[in-house]
């Protein structure tokens, strides 16, 4: 190594992410009779690995960003379990090419986790001082391809459809008709819905002649998603 090379920094909290990985696959063996996942894929396996998700948290409560639930973020919201947030993405079945539009960003951990995977993520985030939030820490963690807008999610971003993947944070009673139309065909979602104490883990598969498919996946609970009352 040449005397002036900078050495990189270790990084304190891979190991972290690497217990948390375990966790992950423990949980995954778990349910695999209920989900059909035998393992989380390798890509976002590496994603969660590569993504800093302590810097995705509120500093206050930076020493639990890998515990093994949810975390409060403020407003009432919420940064999934790690196993939630890789069982989701591991159904998404993103690839490289896709485009994405993720409905509620939080602090833009799940986003950052998707940018890793897909070709752009188009995000939206109904509270704005978590969207301006989640800008300077994607920004900071150098995630470029990110559109992230501030508004209700529910009407999707028509300017932008249709999207290969779709991927929801918050919980509708029925999947929103905007969230079906904005799908390609041979496109997928994924996202929780029912009432708050039946709420189903699904997956929307739309096929090449635009007819959808739900699957229920697993039990779980997520804030209800606004603006959907009417469905």
């Amino acid at each position: 190594m040449a005397p002036n090379t900078p050495r990189s920094e270790p990084d304190p909290y891979l190991p972290l992410r690497q217990v948390m990985v375990e966790i992950i696959a423990a949980h995954t063996e778990a349910t695999r009779a209920v989900t059909g996942l035998a393992h989380i894929d390798r890509r976002v396996i590496e994603a969660m690995l590569a993504v800093p998700r302590h810097e995705f948290v509120p500093a206050e409560i930076r020493a639990y960003a890998h515990s093994d639930g949810p975390l409060p973020i403020g407003w009432d919201k919420t940064i999934s379990q790690p196993f939630i947030a890789a069982l989701m993405t591991g159904l998404l079945n993103v690839g490289p090419g896709d485009t994405v539009l993720e409905i509620g960003t939080g602090l833009g951990y799940h986003t950052a986790l998707l940018a890793q995977l897909a070709s752009h993520v188009y995000t939206v985030e109904i509270v704005e001082e978590l969207a301006h939030e989640a800008e300077e820490r994607l920004r900071r963690a150098r995630v470029k391809n990110v559109t992230l807008r501030i508004g209700n999610g529910v009407n999707g971003w028509p300017e932008h459809s249709p999207f290969d993947r779709i991927i929801v944070a918050a919980a509708p009673e029925l999947v929103p008709p905007a969230l079906i139309a904005q799908l390609k065909p041979g496109g997928r979602m994924v996202l929780p819905c029912g009432l708050n104490e039946q709420q189903q883990l699904c997956v929307v598969d739309k096929n090449e002649d635009n007819r959808i498919k739900v699957r229920e996946v697993l039990a779980v609970r997520f804030a209800p998603m606004e603006g959907t009352e009417g469905f």
